[in-house]
């Protein structure tokens, strides 16, 4: 095995979960469709408007229902609407208002596939009329026979996609009108006779066939059969190339489903369309809740880096804010932690964040900023900071190593394990002095600074109270019953799993401990896994749902730490430097 390279292994899984409405892998010979069309004054879609609807009810090519009514629009018919339809002002006087006919009709397509020529239209009237009188718009799967036919027939079939041009080509029993039923039984047969051409393009089910109506490339459609027997289960999917190679990687609750949105219209990024391209497999990783499908992921792509996954990538490139060794110890960016560090900051994402927050210390307490090696028996020239008063000359032995420590290293040891006040204090007090002195812009950049420090002080204390337990398990309640189980081991997820409906968890949870990852303590707020992934277990941890089954010590953070300053940091990220003059203590 080659050095950091991550091996999968799948843990206990849950039972798919059941979609609602309309599933979009059912057969389209088994999907029952309501076939609509309205007539209307012309105007837009404002609520109003309707002068009839038809509807016909099909399924597997056999008529089930028929729904047809005229609708009095409450307005005059303009002339032109009377001549194309043949529809009068005195055949709608008696019929019923469109509030009076929405309730049948919403009922006549409830469970079904809505079916339209130019859906976009009849659907806009719809949905107006129902929220203009109240009812709830069912939003049902649409098909649109327009949008089909502009995918299935060529130009040299059929010189446009009209609906008369399209029941021409297709010989339907009824022919177009322009009166709503007529309309929509020559939109029925139109319907069937496009469903049989879909069969070449390997288009069997509802949810392909919408798909492929939208303007999918031409590399999604070729690509579509890699979503095919894909679990509908939490986990992990893997985008492969021909030589195996990860393309990409990614999570999901239900990975049957979220690769299908791959091959929709919906997924525009180009970077996904040339991955597509190279893709040749896709493989699914069932995993046993959504937590653990997110620290799978992390690790698939720390382990591989995926050339088409731009997050978290990397995670060995997180760097450290520490205070070195000797008399006069100063601030030093470094790649990782030894044993005997006990003064540092971090992790952060990039060299440039940490030195951000080494800036913030600089402008509270009188830390030293030079890299030279200093004696305590042997002077050094001092720099332009010692001359202008920002820096207690150590160099020169100026101050003492006792109070050195008192003033400048103390304080940086207290704010990042314990308690911030003292820098907190002092960078409010010189964003107050610039914002008084009008000199704006200076204080913004030490608010920005005052930020930074903030932010690592919270997300390191924050990670430390969780990865100073040696075990922890927790459990949360699985959607279809039964409960999700966690065993964390100092910060790291070493086992998951799902106890079944109706049964105690505590067998559930010895076979997980017993099957779990050994993980052995280490230095530091992350020792054995990245912040990341024990970030994403503590937000797991702290939903309001999450129970605390059982842990192995305390969980515990400072009283006094840097989160009590959560305000502050909102303040001091999102506002401007007048909003924090008053946060001094």
């Amino acid at each position: 095995m080659a050095p950091g390279e991550y091996v999968q292994q799948t843990l206990a899984g849950l039972d798919p979960t059941a979609g609602g409405g309309v599933d979009p892998a059912l057969p389209l010979y088994a999907t029952t469709f309501v076939v609509v069309d309205l007539e209307t004054t012309g105007g837009a879609p404002d609520g109003g408007g309707i002068t009839e609807i038809g509807a016909v009810k099909v399924r597997g090519g056999e008529e089930l229902g028929v729904l047809a009514t005229l609708v009095n629009p409450g307005v005059p018919i303009p002339p032109f609407i009377t001549v194309l339809t043949g529809i009068t002002q005195a055949m709608l006087l008696p019929a019923p208002p469109i509030e009076q006919v929405l309730p049948s009709f919403l009922e006549f397509i409830s469970d079904a596939v809505l079916v339209a020529h130019n859906a976009p239209y009849d659907v806009g009237f719809l949905k107006a009329a129902c929220a203009k009188h109240g009812y709830r718009w069912p939003n049902p799967r649409v098909l649109d026979t327009a949008a089909l036919a502009r995918r299935v027939l060529t130009r040299d079939e059929v010189p446009n996609r009209k609906l008369g041009t399209l029941a021409a080509y297709f010989r339907t029993a009824t022919q177009p009108t322009h009166r709503a039923l007529d309309d929509a039984k020559a939109t029925v047969d139109v319907l069937h006779g496009l469903i049989a051409r879909l069969g070449g393009h390997r288009v069997d089910t509802v949810g392909e066939a919408i798909e492929f109506a939208r303007a999918v490339t031409p590399t999604q459609r070729r690509k579509r059969h890699l979503a095919e027997g894909l679990p509908k289960v939490p986990g992990v999917y893997i985008f492969r190339a021909a030589d195996d190679r990860p393309l990409y990687v990614g999570t999901s609750g239900d990975i049957a489903t979220r690769v299908r949105s791959y091959f929709t219209a919906a997924e525009k990024r180009a970077r996904i369309s040339e991955m597509l391209a190279a893709a040749e497999r896709v493989e699914a990783v069932e995993c046993a809740h959504p937590l653990e499908a997110e620290v799978r992921e992390l690790r698939l792509i720390a382990a591989h880096a995926p050339p088409y996954n731009r997050r978290s990538k990397f995670p060995e490139r997180m760097v450290w804010l520490k205070l070195t060794d000797g008399p006069y110890p100063r601030l030093s960016v470094v790649r990782s932690l030894a044993p005997g560090d006990t003064a540092y900051l971090g992790p952060f994402r990039s060299k440039q964040a940490a030195e951000l927050a080494a800036a913030g210390f600089h402008d509270a307490v009188p830390l030293r900023q030079c890299t030279h090696r200093l004696s305590l028996r042997t002077v050094t020239p001092a720099c332009a900071l010692a001359e202008l008063g920002r820096c207690p000359a150590p160099c020169e032995h100026r101050i003492t190593p006792e109070e050195y420590d008192h003033r400048a290293a103390a304080p940086f040891r207290t704010a990042t394990a314990s308690d911030p006040q003292v820098v907190v204090d002092a960078l409010l007090a010189r964003i107050e002095t610039l914002s008084a002195s009008r000199r704006y812009e200076e204080a913004a950049v030490v608010r920005s600074r005052l930020a930074a420090v903030l932010r690592a002080a919270v997300r390191m204390q924050r990670l430390a109270g969780l990865t100073r337990i040696a075990e922890l398990t927790a459990a949360r309640p699985a959607p279809g019953g039964g409960w999700e189980l966690a065993l964390v081991r100092h910060g790291r997820l070493a086992g998951a799993g799902v106890s079944p409906p109706g049964v105690h968890p505590r067998p559930t949870i010895t076979a997980i401990r017993a099957t779990a990852e050994t993980v052995e303590p280490g230095h530091g707020p992350v020792p054995r896994a990245s912040a990341e992934e024990t970030e994403r277990i503590l937000s797991w941890l702290e939903r309001p749902e999450t129970r605390l089954v059982e842990m192995s010590s305390e969980w515990s953070s400072p009283v006094s730490g840097a989160g009590r300053f959560r305000d502050l940091l909102a303040k001091a990220e999102n506002g401007g430097s007048h909003q924090l003059s008053t946060e001094r203590s």
